[in-house]
């Protein structure tokens, strides 16, 4: 991979040196403080006029007094941002990277490098994620308008005591602007390109002197970037609303109870992906031999003629143009009739109490919310019909209701020198997936075109159903006399005229439970050792059930009869062919054998996780930490059927459900780092090293979706985790060690020389990368090998360079009361791999993009304009490369593409 391009090198170096010193985050915002946070200003051990107050540790504290690694963003520098959903925060985080795949409830975010991969809702987030102190059950839950904000903050590295839910990588908590005892009001209205109409509105206003009330509405709608020329229509489009309403009763100065409750819809299609070209990923290209897992050296594309699969699919009517054109090309070829329209619905409610008596704070915060989404798709991504879910409630659906609870009291001992907290927190979270996705009228031709080659690329005919048509002559033995496979000759056509019938069939709506429920008891504690120097110590218990049930419906009837006329050929010289057969008649399970099958587990899990943190204040405006601490992400359950059993090896009546359950993923994670904040300017510097065992593995092969937990191993494995051969490469289980590495430094700054400019930079470099010898699951058990690319490579989509800069400058204009608005962020990346497979082919170069706003704001903020772009340079990039579902061998590249520029004017009024 190239590294930055001159154009990526001259934007992003243009915006340095209009930053000079520039600066990061948090540290560095002009964030109004309230009167509510005087008392901490006047304790914190910097000038007033540059706090920023965090809950990082569970209590309101000045920013540069917590000896952890967070970025915290004032919501006034999160509207110049234009942040609307947390994938927005990539602009202004450089640890964090958020993106989605073929499913916007599926996104996922990653700090350091680590997150969960996959689309699987079994799995938990790494990063989680908490709005106004409510958990959100997975990160893409949060992939919807958020509107107003007051605050940001991103937390990095495992979060094991406090943050209600652990996460293994980190946390996000978003703080939406809250009711005040002033009464006011604003709207703003925004059209952009691709014909976007967004328009925002709220009111706040007291109820007394005691209650205040607060209700804000977001409505965003825009053309979708994607043209689907075979169906006419516009994918991965807006159409969303957000309605948010808040209560704030203080009967007096120690007692406030904050109520929210909020509703938001979408109704949209996503999400469109196109092939990947060599003149994006120089890698896409044939590898010798046909085998992905070889490095290609030069040659022809994979979307060529010169990959066998290719007239395949032009043979079945692919349009040659989604095959030849550009990766950025938007236009698509879909199977026709196909849609992937899709509806998400959220609501929640939730309070917080917060009582203050005597010395001692009571914190209660109460949560109830419900999700649920379900998403159509042409699900091979071609022209051809191999796969699809039909658009309604069934179609790869998932529904959240989660209760949670948290207490947290929290005061001071022994004169001030303990500053103790002990807390319990209880979620309780019913999912329930449904899906169904069914094979195509072309699949069977299809997969027997892929047989077809095997045999013999000469005898391939699409036009003929079971892809032979009068070729077969060259099989039974009427041109030759001797039957190609000898006595076996009639069983082999037999399966594949067999296989030439699966077509619109396959599931009918497969359902699958899973009810977890969760309790943690915790206690963070900071002792005061001198005036300088502090002991913070943390501990967690957390126990964790979770209950699993499955009820399948299926009408595939082909499978089980492939396999009647097929596995006494399994232990026979033919057994590849055979086995071939039935793995294709049977893809990930599909069969009417499981139709009306039910199954059922339970799992159980605690862990104790912690941390410990040294930190001294030698002056002032300087802090030094070092510290430990140990995080947890929870096990289950792999909400797929193809993972009960291989195809060849399936047997619905002896089908043990503990197939499907990986194991808890734990980290080790080190910290030291400086901080140095004064009023007009401040950094922080963190360097990190943390250590997954366990670490939970989503990826899609081509085929299926693999869920492996990913250990490492002491001793040298002689590359037997690198072959092809999934019996080899296993380690003795007291030679397990972690399996994932993450490690790096990194720098924030920020600085505010006078009133109206505020300058920010960060810079992260993050080694995350797998060891070099790895194995499956902690009892040494093999690598699947499907992941044989993974020992001692970065993960993916883990770059190691990742910088942000920002350039905010209001200047009044003149003595008329108006003021003007220039604002500038740009993020910039190293290169990375987006597929979690790490084939070749699925690179990424790094890329910079740029972000601005300019525009004139009225007195007292009471209106204002704004033109603003996102993506400013139209920098093509792709958020992940995939395998295009069945389009093998060899295997094709499809990517989710990132939003091209956009641009606009917003007009503003408030009061």
């Amino acid at each position: 991979m190239s590294k930055f391009g001159l154009r990526h090198q001259c934007a992003f170096g243009a915006l340095a040196c209009a930053l000079a010193l520039t600066p990061a985050m948090a540290q560095a915002q002009d964030a109004a403080t309230s009167v509510d946070d005087t008392d901490l200003i006047d304790n914190a051990e910097v000038d007033g006029g540059n706090v920023i107050i965090v809950r990082a540790q569970g209590r309101e504290q000045a920013l540069s007094d917590v000896p952890v690694a967070v970025s915290a963003v004032s919501g006034e520098m999160l509207e110049k941002s234009g942040v609307a959903d947390i994938r927005d925060l990539n602009q202004v985080a450089p640890s964090l990277l958020v993106s989605s795949t073929g499913n916007e409830a599926n996104g996922s975010a990653r700090i350091r490098g680590i997150g969960t991969v996959g689309d699987n809702p079994g799995l938990e987030s790494s990063v989680a994620v908490f709005v106004d102190g409510v958990y959100r059950s997975r990160s893409g839950n949060a992939l919807s308008e958020l509107g107003p904000l007051d605050r940001v903050e991103i937390l990095r590295g495992p979060q094991g005591t406090l943050g209600g839910r652990n996460s293994s990588a980190g946390l996000i908590n978003i703080y939406t602007a809250p009711p005040e005892f002033e009464f006011s009001g604003y709207g703003a209205f925004t059209y952009g390109n691709y014909d976007a109409i967004k328009v925002e509105a709220g009111i706040n206003a007291p109820l007394g002197d005691t209650v205040a009330a607060r209700i804000d509405g977001v409505y965003f709608e825009r053309d979708g970037f994607y043209n689907d020329v075979v169906n006419d229509v516009r994918i991965n489009d807006r159409d969303r609303y957000l309605v948010r309403g808040q209560l704030l009763f203080e009967p007096t100065s120690d007692l406030s109870i904050r109520l929210v409750g909020d509703y938001s819809n979408k109704d949209e299609a996503c999400c469109a992906a196109t092939f990947v070209q060599p003149e994006f990923a120089p890698l896409a290209r044939v590898s010798p031999g046909l085998d992905r897992y070889n490095r290609p050296e030069g040659g022809p594309a994979l979307t060529s003629t010169d990959n066998p699969i290719i007239p395949i699919l032009l043979g079945l009517g692919q349009d040659p143009r989604g095959l030849t054109q550009s990766t950025f090309n938007r236009d698509i070829y879909v199977s026709p009739g196909r849609s992937y329209q899709g509806e998400t619905e959220d609501w929640g409610i939730s309070g917080e109490v917060n009582w203050n008596f005597g010395d001692v704070t009571l914190t209660s915060i109460t949560g109830y919310r419900e999700y649920s989404n379900f998403q159509g798709s042409d699900t091979d991504y071609t022209q051809v019909d191999l796969l699809y879910r039909a658009p309604g409630p069934d179609a790869g659906a998932r529904e959240f209701k989660t209760f949670t609870q948290e207490f947290r009291l929290n005061g001071t001992a022994f004169n001030d020198t303990l500053d103790w907290l002990i807390g319990a927190y209880y979620a309780n979270e019913k999912l329930e997936t449904r899906d169904n996705l069914r094979f195509g009228n072309d699949y069977g031709t299809f997969a027997n075109c892929r047989i077809a080659l095997a045999i013999n690329p000469a005898l391939a005919n699409p036009s003929a159903d079971n892809c032979l048509g009068a070729n077969v002559a060259a099989l039974d033995g009427t041109l030759t006399g001797t039957p190609a496979f000898g006595p076996a000759t009639p069983l082999i056509i037999a399966g594949i005229n067999n296989l030439a019938q699966v077509r619109d069939i396959g599931s009918n709506g497969d359902r699958y439970n899973q009810t977890s429920e969760n309790f943690a008891v915790f206690t963070h504690n900071i002792v005061h050792v001198t005036d300088t120097v502090d002991l913070t110590l943390g501990l967690r218990y957390t126990n964790e059930t979770k209950d699993f049930d499955a009820a399948f419906s299926n009408d595939n009837v082909f499978c089980p009869q492939s396999r009647a006329l097929l596995d006494g050929l399994l232990a026979t010289p033919l057994g590849g062919l055979a086995a071939g057969l039935i793995g294709l008649s049977c893809q990930g399970n599909s069969t009417a054998e499981l139709d009306g099958v039910t199954l059922s587990d339970q799992r159980k899990e605690d862990e104790f996780t912690g941390t410990a943190i040294l930190s001294w204040k030698p002056d002032p405006d300087w802090m030094v930490y070092g510290s430990y601490s140990k995080g947890y992400k929870a096990g289950g359950f792999n909400l797929d059927r193809s993972a009960l059993a291989l195809p060849v090896e399936f047997d619905a009546a002896t089908l043990d459900p503990s197939a499907l359950q990986f194991d808890a993923e734990t980290v080790d994670a080190f910290e030291v780092g400086v901080k140095y904040s004064a009023r007009d300017w401040g950094f922080s510097v963190a360097a990190f090293r943390q250590e997954f065992s366990n670490f939970q593995l989503n990826t899609f092969n081509g085929t299926v979706f693999l869920v492996q937990n990913i250990n490492g191993c002491d001793t040298d494995l002689g590359g037997a985790d690198r072959d092809g051969d999934g019996s080899t490469g296993s380690c003795a289980a007291e030679n397990v060690a972690p399996g994932v590495i993450a490690q790096g430094v990194e720098f924030e700054a920020s600085v505010s020389p006078i009133r109206d400019l505020t300058m920010t930079m960060g810079l992260t470099y993050a080694d995350t990368s797998y060891e070099d010898n790895l194995v499956g699951q902690d009892n040494g058990s093999p690598l699947d090998p499907a992941l044989r690319l993974l020992p001692g490579d970065n993960l993916s989509n883990a770059p190691e360079v990742t910088a942000t800069a920002s350039l905010s400058w209001t200047p009044p204009i003149g003595n008329s009361g108006l003021s003007g608005l220039f604002f500038l962020n740009a993020r910039t990346t190293d290169d990375y791999n987006t597929g979690s497979d790490l084939l070749y082919g699925k690179e990424q170069d790094g890329f910079t993009l740029v972000n601005g706003r300019v525009g004139i704001t009225g007195p007292d903020r009471r209106w204002g304009v704004e033109l603003w772009a996102n993506n400013l340079f139209d920098i093509d990039y792709s958020q992940v490369a995939f395998n295009t579902p069945f389009v093998a061998e060899q295997q094709t590249y499809s990517a989710f593409l990132a939003e091209p520029r956009t641009y606009g004017i917003t007009v503003r009024a408030g009061f």
